[in-house]
C-alpha cells in the first residue's frame, strides 16, 4: 500500500506529462524527514505531522515545477534522465549534511503500537492502519480522478493534451496541481512507511527501482494499474526474500521483463 501511495503520482505525471521524473523518490525522502522531524523534535501530533508532510511537499514541488521542470517539458528524454538524476545527487548531498547518513528515529503515539486483534489473530496496530488509511487514500483519490471535473480535465489531458487545450483546459496549470498532488502523495506515502522502510539520504537511488517497476507494470496514467502492480511486486517480492533467499529480488525483475516483453504499455496502460 505504502509502494502505490508514492509510485501513483508518478504514473499520473508522467502519463500527463509524458516527463521523466526520476527524482520522485526524492518527494518521498522529504515527507519522511518532515514527518519524523515533526513528531521527533517537534513533538507534533501525529494526524499533524502527516498533514505538515504532504503539504510541505506539494508546496516545494510547485516551486521546483515552476523553477525547473517547466523548462524541461518541451526537452529530450536524455535532458530530463540527466536532470532528474542530478537533483537526486543534490538531494541526496542536502539531506546527508542536514540529518548524516542515519535515518533519524519515528516516534509513532502510543495508540499506534500494540497489536490489533482480527480473526483470532494479532496484527501490528500500525500496519493496520496503513492498510485502511492507504486504502481510504486510494479510494478518495479514484472519486476525484473519476468523478470530479478536475479529473476529466487530467484524462482528457493525458488521452490527448492538445484536443484539451483546444477547448479551453489551462494544460500548464493542470500540469502543476496534479505535480503538486503527485509529489504531496509521494511524501504522504514516505511518511506513512517512514516506519517501515527508513528515511536516510540514499533513499532516492535505493527505492527508485521499485517506483519505476511499478508505474512500468501497472501502466501510465492509470489508477488501477499501478495499484495492481504495487500489490503484486510487494507481496511476491516479500515473499520472495523469505522463501528462497538466495535469489534475493531476481524473481521480481525477471517478472517484471516477462510482462513487458508481453504487454509493452504495462498490464492496465492503452496499447499503442
Amino acid at each position: 500500500m505504502i509502494l502505490y501511495v508514492i509510485s501513483v503520482g508518478l504514473s499520473v505525471t508522467m502519463g500527463l506529462m509524458g516527463f521523466i521524473n526520476l527524482a520522485h523518490g526524492v518527494f518521498a525522502m522529504a515527507g519522511g524527514y518532515v514527518f519524523a522531524t515533526a513528531l521527533g523534535r517537534f513533538g507534533v501530533p501525529f494526524p499533524l505531522a502527516l498533514v505538515l508532510a504532504f503539504v510541505s511537499v506539494a508546496l516545494a514541488s510547485v516551486v521546483l515545477e515552476r523553477l525547473l521542470y517547466s523548462r524541461l517539458y518541451g526537452a529530450g528524454e536524455l535532458a530530463q534522465v540527466l536532470f532528474t538524476i542530478g537533483l537526486i545527487f543534490v538531494a541526496a548531498a542536502v539531506a546527508r549534511m542536514i540529518y548524516g547518513t542515519l535515518a533519524p528515529p519515528v516516534f509513532l503515539p502510543e495508540y499506534m503500537k500494540g497489536e490489533v486483534d482480527i480473526a483470532g489473530r494479532g496484527f501490528p496496530t500500525y500496519r493496520v492502519f496503513l492498510i485502511v488509511f492507504s486504502a481510504a487514500l486510494i479510494a478518495a483519490l479514484w472519486f476525484g480522478v473519476e468523478r470530479t471535473r478536475w479529473g476529466a480535465m487530467v484524462r482528457a489531458a493525458v488521452d490527448n493534451r492538445g484536443m484539451a487545450q483546444s477547448v479551453g483546459i489551462d494544460t500548464r496549470q493542470l500540469f502543476t496541481l496534479t505535480f503538486a498532488l503527485g509529489s504531496g502523495l509521494a511524501g504522504l506515502g514516505g511518511a506513512l512507511g517512514a516506519d517501515i522502510i527508513p528515511v536516510q539520504w540514499s533513499y532516492p537511488f535505493e527505492h527508485l527501482v521499485y517506483f519505476l517497476i511499478v508505474v512500468a507494470v501497472g501502466g501510465l496514467g492509470s489508477l488501477r494499474g499501478p495499484f495492481v502492480a504495487a500489490l503484486l511486486i510487494g507481496i511476491a517480492d516479500t515473499a520472495c526474500k523469505y522463501w528462497i533467499p538466495e535469489l534475493g529480488a531476481f524473481l521480481i525483475y525477471a517478472a517484471t521483463i516477462a510482462i513487458l516483453l508481453w504487454r509493452p504499455q504495462g498490464l492496465f496502460g492503452a496499447r499503442a
